[in-house]
């Protein structure tokens, strides 16, 4: 399958993990540095479409659907934690024998891209978190008493085993859905999405690609002090990409910047959590000048 997207024509691929079948794209340019493209919770691979649009000359972008979201396959009986999303993109990785390659993660990307680049530190050039999940939330999960924070788990998985993903009576209603959930995203942006992230169901109907179940987490004995372990064995060039308008307690707040040794911050204006979209020029401005001088 090939998508066209503007001048560039990026393909459809698949790889296996715990063995599950997940797709990326490839947008060409094999004999390129490589930059790894990781998008966040309930979005997809076509989030980055204009981004490695933008790149693709330049770089070998490949850009995967997490598991239980896009064309990758659902996790079935299984829950979905961030250290799957990390052996997944490990894979990924080492599949395609990628070498000195460069991350660029948004939100649940960002958090994902930054572990692998601290377990794997030889094999990555450099980091890019947009708006990445930060430590906040492992540290308000670790203070609570442990019956209540896996009683909780249970509920919220079994609150998800008796819901059926929504359906619009049209792809106009998933849209406007989208235009409700993303107020600051373009008309043709967020149909875009809208296209790429739904499918048409047997009745007519349409639901998003993601599996309901990545809502609830995963209770695991991962803690904040194991982020920050390796968060600090980061080697490479790290840029933390966060917003004024953007989620709190993203990658750079709470201090947690100080855990990366070679870091820089920088915050965008007029920009809400999805700020690749909101403030594209910005955005795409520091990640080429970021990418040129490390690449």
């Amino acid at each position: 399958m090939t998508t066209t997207f503007g001048k560039a024509r990026p393909t459809s691929h698949s790889y296996f993990s715990h063995g599950l079948k997940l797709h990326f794209l490839d947008w060409g340019n094999a004999t390129s540095r490589p930059v790894l493209l990781i998008h966040g919770m309930q979005d997809h691979c076509h989030n980055w479409d204009w981004t490695s649009e933008a790149l693709c000359d330049d770089y070998h972008i490949l850009a995967p659907d997490l598991r239980g979201h896009g064309d990758s396959d659902w996790s079935k009986g299984s829950s979905y934690s961030n250290l799957d999303y990390v052996y997944d993109i490990a894979q990924l990785v080492e599949q395609q024998e990628l070498d000195s390659v460069h991350l660029v993660g948004h939100s649940l990307g960002g958090t994902v891209a930054s572990l692998y680049a601290g377990l794997f530190p030889e094999r990555v050039a450099s980091l890019v978190s947009i708006e990445g999940v930060g430590g906040f939330w492992w540290q308000e999960i670790a203070n609570m008493p442990a019956q209540k924070r896996i009683r909780d788990w249970f509920d919220a998985t079994r609150e998800q085993a008796g819901r059926t993903p929504r359906r619009y009576e049209s792809l106009a209603a998933a849209f406007a859905r989208m235009q409700e959930s993303n107020p600051h995203l373009s008309t043709e942006r967020a149909r875009h999405l809208t296209i790429h992230g739904s499918n048409k169901n047997e009745d007519g109907t349409y639901s998003w690609k993601f599996d309901n179940y990545t809502h609830t987490g995963m209770i695991s004995n991962f803690s904040y002090e194991d982020m920050i372990q390796i968060w600090s064995l980061v080697t490479c060039p790290v840029l933390l990409i966060n917003a004024t308008e953007g989620f709190e307690h993203r990658i750079g707040h709470d201090g947690s910047h100080a855990y990366f040794s070679n870091h820089t911050i920088e915050t965008i204006p007029d920009a809400g959590h999805w700020l690749h979209h909101d403030q594209f020029a910005r955005y795409m401005e520091l990640i080429s000048a970021f990418l040129k001088q490390h690449a």
